[in-house]
């Protein structure tokens, strides 16, 4: 919890929306897109925009997906 409360400036998280911050969240928990796709009730595509999304806003060059969640979720812990 203090890990993630706590905020750091020019933090990239601050242009997450609040759903892409969620969903990143769940992406820690270790849900796959199917899983967040059931926990949040929406389409698997919704979820393959809100992943890619929090992946540009994050500034992480293209790389393996699973590469790609990782360092999403390493930025959420470091903020």
């Amino acid at each position: 919890g203090q890990v993630v409360g706590r905020k750091r400036a020019d933090d990239p998280l601050d242009a997450l929306t609040r759903r892409e911050l969620e969903v990143l969240a769940l992406m820690a928990q270790g849900l796959s897109n199917h899983g967040i796709r059931r926990r949040l009730v929406l389409s698997q595509k919704t979820v393959e925009t809100h992943v890619n999304s929090i992946f540009w806003k994050l500034r992480l060059a293209p790389a393996p997906e699973s590469q790609r969640r990782v360092l999403a979720v390493l930025a959420l812990l470091r903020a």
